[in-house]
């Protein structure tokens, strides 16, 4: 279950991942940010905020048109 879902269907590059950004500093470590987002450069660019940011990618799907990703909060501090 995720702490947060975080709705960026709708919005292109790069609004999802800053909206990921700012929404996951809320978050404490060990917690789950979900991500919705309808824009195909998402594939791409939330898996490499993950590796940019040190935060875990846990799970990726699709259902329709909507991306699905949840991320789990790590302890490294965001670079």
């Amino acid at each position: 279950m995720p702490d947060i879902v975080l709705d960026a269907k709708g919005l292109i590059c790069p609004l999802p991942v800053l909206r990921a950004r700012k929404a996951i500093k809320s978050l404490a470590v060990g917690e789950i940010l979900e991500i919705h987002a309808t824009d195909p450069a998402s594939r791409l660019d939330v898996p490499h905020f993950c590796d940019a940011t040190g935060n875990e990618l846990i799970e990726t799907r699709k259902e329709g048109e909507v991306l699905i990703f949840r991320i789990r909060k790590t302890e490294k501090p965001e670079g």
